[in-house]
């Protein structure tokens, strides 16, 4: 048994004189990880974005990190198409994990110098997206970025977003809308027609187990006005309608003809 202590002794020895080494290696290993983690260079968010939207949001001319960056944001048509519309100035944001989930602050220069606040929150089988309550305004040519019809109408006015407990749930591949969101569409044109402006309208949307659209015109020659609804387990369903003012039939004839079907002096709006 004696002979057996001096082995034992010296494993012993060896164990320790390891383990120092061991604990260095592995704390350089998570020092790493995490330098790498928190100077992700702002180019990987945009690649991830990108993919998410399949190409119809891009993130170009990036700057910083994914934690804190700035790039012009694009709006495209999506993979193989030639529409792309830049957003003027520049998108800068702060990302900021937690343990219940990822906040984002998110700040254009021309459009949401305010910030806008939004949330993400991981859950089994998906995630919930919030976002806080805010109003933000973007110029409709950022549309025709998108492609078809938009690439068509080239819509130009002022698009003013608003929303009050707003969420999108995202769960195993069913998404489910909260709260409410307002768009209005603000001394709107097109290449269409000759009239400019054409008028104003508001769209807008209540999320719940079927969530409810609705279009109005609040001013202008041209009257739009539709509702529809859309649920998880079914498709989008909108009928709408357009007609023009009499005296303005003639400038906006070709506009009507492209939005819908005609049904004699009105146009039929349909989706789903």
């Amino acid at each position: 048994m004696r002979k057996n202590r001096p082995q034992s002794i010296v494993r012993a020895a060896n164990a320790q004189g390891k383990a120092p080494w061991v604990s260095a290696l592995t704390g350089l290993a998570v020092g790493l990880a995490a330098a790498v983690l928190g100077f992700a260079p702002a180019t990987w968010l945009a690649e991830a974005i990108l993919s998410a939207t399949q190409g119809r949001v891009v993130l170009a001319s990036t700057e910083g990190s994914v934690w804190n960056g700035s790039a012009q944001l694009v709006f495209s048509g999506g993979q193989g198409s030639g529409d792309a519309v830049a957003l003027p100035g520049r998108v800068s944001w702060q990302l900021r994990p937690g343990w219940a989930g990822m906040t984002a602050r998110v700040e254009a220069t021309c459009c949401a110098t305010q910030g806008l606040l939004l949330q993400v929150l991981p859950r089994w089988g998906g995630a919930t997206l919030k976002i806080a309550d805010a109003q933000t305004h973007w110029p409709a040519a950022l549309l025709s970025g998108l492609g078809t019809p938009w690439n068509t109408l080239q819509p130009d006015g002022d698009l003013q977003l608003s929303s009050q407990s707003f969420s999108i749930e995202m769960v195993q591949g069913r998404i489910a809308l909260a709260g409410t969101a307002q768009i209005e569409a603000r001394q709107m044109s097109s290449r269409l027609s000759t009239l400019k402006p054409m008028g104003s309208y508001r769209f807008s949307l209540t999320g719940g187990a079927v969530t409810a659209f609705r279009l109005e015109t609040l001013e202008g020659a041209l009257r739009l006005s539709g509702d529809g609804q859309w649920s998880a387990s079914s498709r989008v369903h909108f009928t709408g309608f357009a007609t023009a003012e009499p005296d303005r039939e003639a400038a906006l004839s070709n506009l009507l003809n492209i939005i819908g079907r005609r049904d004699g002096a009105r146009s039929i709006i349909t989706v789903g």
